[in-house]
């Protein structure tokens, strides 16, 4: 009966939805009448998979949206603690200004992440940073540096004043004054100091102040491979380079190179070139007292360079003993030898910059050229400098030989000032060893670019006859064809007379034009038969034209050329080259003299003895005796220049045992050239005086009487002042 009841109920209860829906929801839709709609295009496979993919935004936005789903459950069990977070600022339980401070964890917080932070730059501006490997031009670059031969400074080359010296050559007390100055702790500091770096910033940045703050290592640094800008850029780069440049060299090394590359005033890099500038005497010759001034300059030339005005003297004493009163607090000066030096070492007042100018200019070029070629030096390589040249220039030599042919230019000058101006003085002195001793190559060589001693400008004359009389004295003769060879000696006679036909083995000898070739004497005058030793010592110039002819002409120029001269300026083969068509240089006819006067050995002429470079010995090639002629040669040849002598000079030849002869060069019937070649004490000198005019042609000139004549002429008498005779 229950049952009955209810399902009649729920019956009526749905009769009564369903009544309702229809009432109020439910529409009637009136089926349409179906059009016919047009066949839909056809889309191609990969149309359907592009439109198929999602927009960019609906990718973005299902990445997120994954990324929520997989992350959101993780971070629910925060949300309480989320709830509960206070904003940091500001800061409850404060009041006032002290509510918007950090706390003291914060700043603890901070601090730690700074300095992490800070070191994590520093190693890898450390590790970034690479030592340059090309050093700045000023701390390669040298002078050159030359020395007369008894060890004294000539001259120098280079546009800086530097000179390396290895630190083994550099006194103990002189590296000691510079660190007790600059840097005591160098040896055990690390290459930087952050509390002068720390300063130096300070100073840089905030007062403009660039002075101090570097270690000798970052000084070093600076110097070779930084510019002298004070940056902050630039001071940071300079403390990396030297933390690993300090891991890479030693203290030492370290120290050698800032004692040569740093700047100590007058123009001077170098500590080398400083104890020059300012004492005039190498480093290894300085005391502690004299290094602690070279030392007090590091801080400023321009400031403690006491002999720029009273202040600067004042500084530089005061600095100077605070320097010797350093080291002997750190233990490197006794406090008795302290007590030595109480006064102040006062310096020079110039730098004595041996500046080349007049006849130095000479020497250095033909030191430097026999340099090169002796050393097997490139020109790059000589132009970095750093080499000491040690030259076989005789000073005293030299200032007596420029003095005599100074006072003959003057003479000349006063008497015929038109003709002197084209006037033309060479002169060498050579030692029978090979060494060129003195030179006069003209009057500067700065209006002169060429050597007068080494230039092959005009013929040798009857110079060139004992050259000839060697050569016959060595070869023999062969006056006709096909007989044997008949030795020449001194005592051998030749026809002296003028206008004597030169004949061969098939008789006379013709020139190019057809014409018969004679012999002829300077002055016209004949002489007869006369013996090859008085035609030498009168210089008698038939015989040895003849004695060309009948040695042959081949062994006369292989004979000039074994004593000396150059073999192309000996000219060609014809008869003339017997009486002087050649035209050697000052140097090459003192050099041939000097084999005569050495027995028979020739040295070939070099101005270089020694070179270093830094203190090392440089490999040179030194060039050897060799043999030209026999000794009986030599001495029979130098007996007859000794008679020449004293027949020209009588009153010298009491007193000196010289061997000279005089010689000239004829052109048109007019002398063109004057030689004088002597030897005395083992030295001989050559002088050659000439006019050409440089602006017309290099024709030689008529002397015009600016030589002089008879046997006191100007040649002979620059040879007997340069050679201690007049």
């Amino acid at each position: 009966m229950h049952d009955a009841t209810l399902h009649l109920k729920v019956d009526a209860l749905r009769a009564k939805v369903r009544a309702l829906r229809n009432d109020e929801t439910m529409q009637i839709r009136v089926p349409e009448q179906r059009q016919q709609e047009p066949p839909a295009p056809r889309v191609s496979r990969a149309e359907r998979r592009r439109s198929a993919r999602p927009s960019g935004r609906e990718r973005v936005v299902g990445v997120w949206g994954r990324i929520g789903a997989l992350v959101g459950p993780r971070l629910a069990p925060l949300a309480p603690y989320a709830r509960k977070m206070r904003p940091l600022y500001p800061r409850p339980g404060r009041t006032g200004w002290r509510r918007w401070m950090p706390s003291w964890r914060q700043w603890l917080g901070a601090w730690l992440g700074g300095v992490g932070l800070t070191g994590l730059f520093l190693v890898v501006a450390y590790a970034a940073t690479d030592i340059p490997s090309n050093l700045n031009s000023y701390a390669t670059q040298q002078d050159n540096v030359y020395f007369w031969s008894d060890g004294t400074p000539m001259a120098r080359t280079g546009w800086v004043q530097r000179q390396d010296m290895p630190l083994k050559d550099i006194p103990v007390d002189v590296r000691w004054a510079v660190l007790a100055a600059e840097n005591e702790s160098f040896y055990t500091d690390p290459g930087i100091s952050m509390k002068g770096i720390a300063r130096a910033l300070y100073r840089t940045v905030g007062e403009g102040d660039t002075e101090g703050g570097s270690t000798i290592t970052q000084q070093y640094v600076k110097n070779v491979y930084l510019t002298q800008n004070q940056t902050v850029s630039r001071k940071f780069t300079e403390a990396m380079i030297s933390l690993k440049l300090d891991n890479k060299m030693s203290k030492d090394q370290i120290l050698e190179g800032y004692l040569n590359t740093s700047w100590f005033g007058r123009g001077t890099y170098g500590i080398q070139r400083a104890s020059q500038a300012y004492y005039g005497k190498d480093v290894s010759q300085l005391n502690v007292s004299q290094a602690a001034v070279l030392a007090s300059l590091l801080k400023g030339a321009g400031l403690y360079d006491p002999t720029l005005g009273k202040a600067n003297h004042k500084r530089a004493v005061e600095r100077w003993s605070w320097i010797l009163d350093r080291m002997v607090k750190i233990g490197k000066l006794s406090p008795a030898e302290r007590a030595k030096y109480t006064k102040f070492p006062e310096p020079i007042a110039t730098n004595k910059v041996y500046d080349t100018g007049n006849q130095s200019d000479y020497l250095v070029e033909l030191a430097q050229q026999y340099a090169k070629k002796a050393a097997h030096i490139s020109d790059k390589q000589f132009d970095l400098g750093g080499y000491q040249i040690y030259t076989t220039f005789d000073r005293k030599k030299e200032d007596t030989l420029t003095k005599a042919v100074t006072k003959a230019r003057k003479d000349a000058k006063a008497s015929d000032p038109q003709n002197a101006a084209a006037a033309h003085y060479g002169a060498s002195s050579v030692a029978t060893d090979g060494r060129i001793v003195a030179v006069y190559g003209g009057p500067d060589h700065r209006t002169q670019g060429y050597n007068e001693s080494n230039a092959t400008t005009v013929p040798a004359g009857s110079a060139f006859l004992p050259f000839v009389y060697a050569a016959g004295l060595q070869n023999g003769v062969q006056k006709e064809r096909g007989q044997a060879t008949t030795d020449v000696l001194p005592g051998t006679l030749y026809d002296g007379d003028d206008k004597v036909p030169v004949t061969t083995p098939d008789g006379p000898y013709w020139d190019r034009s057809g014409k018969k070739v004679y012999a002829r004497n300077d002055d016209d005058t004949s002489y007869g038969q006369i013996s090859l030793a008085d035609a030498l010592a009168r210089s008698v110039n038939t015989p040895f034209m003849q004695l060309g002819m009948d040695t042959g002409l081949d062994k006369v120029r292989a004979t000039a050329v074994a004593s000396g001269l150059l073999s192309e300026s000996m000219g060609p083969q014809v008869p003339a080259l017997s009486v002087g068509s050649s035209t050697p240089s000052a140097i090459r006819m003192a050099s041939g003299y000097a084999t005569f006067a050495a027995g028979g050995d020739h040295t070939e002429p070099y101005s270089v003895s020694k070179i270093t470079r830094n203190g090392h010995r440089v490999v040179l090639d030194t060039p050897r005796p060799t043999r030209a002629v026999r000794d009986d040669v030599a001495e029979d040849v130098e007996q007859a220049l000794t008679e020449s002598f004293r027949l020209a000079h009588p009153t010298p030849a009491l007193t000196h045992a010289a061997a000279g002869k005089a010689g000239s060069t004829h052109a048109g019937g007019k002398d063109t050239a004057a030689w004088y070649t002597g030897t005395l004490s083992n030295v001989t000198t050559s002088v050659v005086v000439y006019r050409i005019d440089l602006n017309k042609s290099l024709e030689p000139l008529p002397l015009k009487g600016i030589a002089g004549t008879g046997a006191d002429n100007v040649p002979y008498t620059v040879w007997a002042q340069a050679m201690g005779l007049d």
